[in-house]
């Protein structure tokens, strides 16, 4: 049973969302939380496996929600559900260290297959803010001399097909994807994400994409 927290200024969107959840056998909602803070209070309480979290709160908001939640150790997993297509504030999300983002007109199954795929500790970005999400928190990463892969330790832990794999991790391949275009088995593709997550103290594979983009093994098109 998958448990989950809700964290919306909305009490309609907090009922929808409670609704849909609910109608399912494996999960359940264990409270509803109207801002940063009482969300804050809920996770230390409950210790859903996932937390819903809007990005607009008033008081503390979900990005700085989110960095709280991962500050404190707390085995719960943030989802951010944005209400735009683009939202200025998403990506600080990656780096607060939300597991994904999904836009709040997702279809139903788009965002129960998100909450599970998070749960299990995976990560999903909804495909219309991949591209703009990176590109806007490329633009923020500061100026960096000579090649950052060169220097950074997490890099230069990993074995040259690791290193392949994160590549292709940060271009947004999938597992399946990769298996096809290495001609490795999905088995051995899952083997080394988990070691490529180990190696490099990623939370998962959200995480990974960042460092990709951090250490210039992957730069926007």
């Amino acid at each position: 049973m998958t448990t989950v927290l809700i964290a919306d200024d909305q009490p309609l969107q907090r009922f929808g969302f409670r609704m849909l959840l609910e109608s399912q056998d494996d999960m359940t909602v264990v409270g509803e939380a109207s801002d940063g803070t009482e969300a804050l209070q809920l996770i230390a309480q409950h210790h859903p496996d996932v937390a819903l979290m809007d990005i607009r709160m008033p008081g503390l908001d979900g990005i700085e929600t989110t960095r709280r939640v991962i500050r404190s150790g707390a085995p719960t997993r943030v989802l951010i559900v944005t209400t735009f297509d683009l939202d200025e504030y998403a990506y600080d999300g990656l780096r607060a260290g939300a597991s994904g983002f999904l836009v709040k007109d997702a279809l139903p199954e788009e965002l129960l297959s998100g909450i599970r795929a998070v749960a299990s500790g995976d990560a999903v970005v909804a495909p219309s803010l991949t591209r703009r999400l990176l590109d806007a928190y490329v633009q923020h990463l500061p100026a960096s001399p000579g090649d950052p892969t060169a220097t950074d330790s997490r890099i230069a832990s990993l074995t040259y097909r690791e290193r392949e794999i994160l590549t292709v991790i940060g271009q947004g391949w999938s597992n399946t994807e990769i298996a096809a275009r290495l001609h490795l088995a999905e088995s051995t593709v899952k083997t080394h994400v988990t070691r490529i997550l180990a190696k490099t103290g990623a939370r998962d594979r959200v995480q990974a994409v960042i460092l990709a983009y951090d250490t210039r093994l992957v730069t926007p098109t």
